[in-house]
């Protein structure tokens, strides 16, 4: 199925082909370097749900997946982050891939890392399909980054503005006027 460039991005800054190629490459390195243990992949939904479902193909072993959900960080709270939703299930002893949409201020991901060490695992990762490092504020560990981006607000592949966009399967860039609304 093709989808059109919506009105408000102007430009497709990933296409579907390059995202699986790189989805697929991550995928293989993860499996390389957890082959032989308890691999849980774990991600923030609702954005990270796109990537996680076609990584975890990518991994040829065998993983469980859970998820968590936290309110977002805005800007002017005082960076502000809460889970409202835990983990489903034990990952104590496991070794966990926490696997990103994009990593931006790094805010989110450090809250979530944070709690994440509390439950116990072997080890943890980062694996995140975007990078922005030219916004981070808190200084966060990406063991597996798929793309690094400028600071533009992009949309697509499970990024959204308002809830919308997350279904295309592209990477698109959104036009200014039309992320301040």
């Amino acid at each position: 199925m093709n989808f059109a460039l919506p009105p408000a991005c102007d430009a497709v800054l990933l296409d579907e082909p390059s995202i699986q190629t790189r989805v697929a490459e991550l995928g293989e390195q993860i499996a390389e370097d957890f082959s032989g243990k308890d691999l849980r992949l774990i991600t923030v939904l609702k954005g990270g749900l796109f990537f996680l479902a076609d990584l975890c193909r990518c991994i040829d072993l065998p993983l469980s997946l859970d998820f968590l959900a936290v309110s977002p960080y805005l800007p002017g709270q005082g960076g502000v982050v809460r889970m409202t939703k835990d983990l489903s299930d034990d990952v104590a002893g496991a070794d966990v891939v926490l696997v990103e949409d994009v990593v931006d201020t790094g805010l989110t991901v450090n809250y979530v890392l944070s709690l994440l060490k509390g439950h116990g695992p072997a080890s943890l990762s980062v694996c995140t399909l975007l990078d922005k490092p030219s916004r981070r504020i808190a200084d966060v560990p990406i063991d597996y980054r798929g793309f690094t981006l400028p600071d533009r607000f992009v949309v697509g592949y499970g990024l959204d503005l308002g809830g919308r966009y997350r279904n295309l399967p592209f990477i698109g860039t959104l036009r200014d006027e039309d992320v301040l609304r």
